[in-house]
C-alpha cells in the first residue's frame, strides 16, 4: 500500500489510545493521536522538540536550508526569512506571480487544441511552480511552459526529484547517517548545486554594480548586509535558503494545484462555484486583478483549503531534545517518558479523514471552511505543520496557487478524461503524496471567456509595476 494509507492504518489500530509505538524500519517511533498531546509537543513545549530528524548530510543545499537547520542557527535563518513573508512582501511578490500566472493560462488556453487537450497537469503546474520560485526567490524571469528544456526547469526537477530517485541512499542516510558521511554519499549532484550557486552569486554582483532593486528573496537577504545585530549570510547561506523555495515549495505546490484541479473537474458544482465567483470579481474590478482582489475569493479560499485537508502531508516529524513524560496512552496505563533523541510522528492525514473532527471527512466539501473558524490554529488541521517550525512559506504557497486558479478558470474549463482515476489512488512507489497513474485532465478553453483575458492588453494590468 502507499505510504498515506499505511500511516492512516497504524492511526486507525487503536482508536482509544492517545499514542503508541512502532519502528520504522531500526527507529523506534511514536505515533500521536490526540490532539491535546499533538498541541503540546508542537506549541506548548517546543524547547522540547525543537527539530525535525533531517539528515546528516555533506550537502551545504540540503544541510543549510531552514527545513534541517537545527538550534540557534536554526532560530536566526527563521527570524531572517519571515521578514520575507509579511503582507507587505507578498504584495510585491504578487506581480512577480501574476506574470507567471498569466503567462502560463494564456499559453494553456491558446495552445489546447481538439487533439491536445488530454494532459497530465502535474507537469504543467510544475512549470508554473518552478517559474514563481525562480521570479520570487532567484530573481530571474523564465517561462517554462514556452521554453520547457530551460536549466533552471530541469535542474529544478532533477534536485527537487531525489526522493524519488535515490531512495536507498535516503534510508541509508536516515538510518545509518554516520556510514552515509563516512561514504560521502549525495542526494544532489554537483554540477546542479554549482548551478544555483552561480546563479545568486552573478544576481548579487550584478545587483551591487548597476543599483538593481527587485521585491524578492535574494533582495532581503543582500539588504541585510552592514546592518548592525543581523548576521550577513554568504553565498552558501544565500543559495541554501533560496534553495529552500524548492524543497519545500516546488513539490508542495505543484502537486496541491493538481489535486485542486483534479477536485475542480470532477465536481462540476464546485466548478461552476467558482467560475461565477471569480467573473463577478472581475466584472466588479472593472479587470484589474489587484492583491486585494485575489484575496476577496472566499470560496476560492474555501476549495484550496478543503484541498489541503482532503490531501494533507502524510505526517509531521519532531525529535525529542530532553526527557519529556507523556500521559498515559489508555485509561488505567502509566505515563511514558520519552527520552532525548526518540522520534514522535504526527499523522495528519489521518487526522484529517477522521470523523471524530470531520463531519462526512470523504466528501470533498469546500463549504465546511466557508465562515468557519474553528480549524484555525488548530491541532486537527495541520496541512502547514503547528506552532513555531510550521511552513514559513504558506501564505506564499496559497497565493500562488490563487492566481494560477483564478487565471486558469478565467480561462479554461476543466473535465475528466479516458484517463482520468476514479476514485483517484496514491502512488506505492514514492513517499510523498501523489496519484498512482499521474493527474490527467482534459482542458477546454472557455467559450464565454471575457474578452479582456482573450486579447494580449491584459499584460497592461501589470504595468505600473513591473520591476
Amino acid at each position: 500500500m502507499s505510504f498515506i494509507d499505511f500511516i492512516r492504518k497504524m492511526y486507525n489500530f487503536n482508536p482509544d489510545a492517545k499514542y503508541f509505538g512502532l519502528h520504522a524500519i531500526t527507529t523506534p517511533v511514536l505515533l500521536l493521536r490526540d490532539p491535546e498531546l499533538i498541541r503540546s509537543v508542537l506549541v506548548q513545549n517546543f524547547a522540547t522538540f525543537p527539530d525535525r530528524f533531517g539528515f546528516d548530510l555533506n550537502e551545504p543545499l540540503l544541510a543549510n536550508n531552514l527545513f534541517s537547520l537545527r538550534g540557534q542557527k536554526w532560530r536566526d535563518v527563521r527570524d531572517l526569512l519571515s521578514f520575507s513573508f509579511t503582507s507587505s512582501k507578498m504584495k510585491m511578490m504578487f506581480t512577480l506571480m501574476s506574470e507567471c500566472a498569466v503567462d502560463f493560462a494564456n499559453f494553456l488556453s491558446t495552445s489546447i487544441s481538439a487533439e491536445k487537450s488530454d494532459m497530465d497537469m502535474k507537469d504543467a503546474f510544475a512549470k508554473y511552480a518552478i517559474d514563481i520560485i525562480a521570479t520570487c526567490a532567484f530573481g530571474i524571469k523564465i517561462d517554462s511552459m514556452k521554453n520547457p528544456t530551460n536549466k533552471f526547469f530541469v535542474y529544478g526537477k532533477e534536485v527537487t526529484n531525489f526522493i524519488r530517485t535515490h531512495p536507498i541512499k535516503i534510508i541509508v542516510l536516515k538510518i545509518f547517517p554516520k556510514l552515509g558521511r563516512i561514504l560521502n554519499l549525495k542526494l544532489i549532484d554537483s554540477h546542479a548545486s554549482d548551478f544555483f550557486r552561480n546563479i545568486i552569486k552573478t544576481t548579487i554582483a550584478t545587483r551591487d554594480a548597476e543599483h538593481i532593486t527587485r521585491p524578492d528573496m535574494i533582495q532581503l537577504m543582500m539588504d541585510i548586509r552592514g546592518k548592525e545585530d543581523r548576521r550577513e549570510l554568504d553565498i552558501d547561506d544565500m543559495t541554501a535558503q533560496a534553495f529552500a523555495f524548492f524543497f519545500g515549495g516546488f513539490e508542495t505546490t505543484s502537486t496541491t494545484i493538481a489535486f485542486v484541479a483534479h477536485e475542480i473537474a470532477v465536481n462540476p458544482d464546485v466548478q461552476t462555484r467558482l467560475r461565477q465567483e471569480i467573473d463577478k470579481v472581475l466584472e466588479e474590478s472593472n479587470e484589474e486583478v489587484t492583491y486585494e482582489t485575489i484575496n476577496r475569493l472566499e470560496y476560492l479560499d474555501a476549495v484550496i483549503k478543503e484541498t489541503l485537508r482532503f490531501y494533507a502531508p502524510s505526517i509531521l516529524e519532531r525529535v525529542c531534545d530532553e526527557a519529556y513524560e507523556l500521559p498515559p496512552a489508555l485509561p488505567g496505563e502509566k505515563p511514558f517518558i520519552m527520552k532525548k533523541g526518540m522520534i514522535c510522528w504526527i499523522p495528519v492525514f489521518a487526522i484529517h479523514h477522521d470523523a471524530k473532527y470531520y463531519d462526512d471527512p470523504e466528501k470533498f466539501r469546500p463549504e465546511r471552511f466557508l465562515d468557519n473558524k474553528m480549524y484555525h490554529n488548530s491541532a486537527c488541521y495541520m496541512p502547514f505543520g503547528l506552532g513555531p517550525r510550521m511552513c514559513i512559506g504558506n501564505r506564499f504557497g496559497i497565493l500562488g496557487i490563487k492566481i494560477l486558479l483564478f487565471h486558469l478558470l478565467a480561462r479554461c474549463e476543466l473535465k475528466p478524461c479516458a484517463k482520468t482515476t476514479l476514485p483517484l489512488r496514491f502512488s506505492k512507489k514514492s513517499l510523498l503524496m501523489t496519484a498512482e497513474n499521474g493527474f490527467w485532465l482534459n482542458i477546454q478553453r472557455r467559450s464565454d471567456m471575457r474578452s479582456v483575458l482573450a486579447s494580449a492588453s491584459i499584460n497592461s494590468i501589470f504595468s505600473e509595476n513591473k520591476c
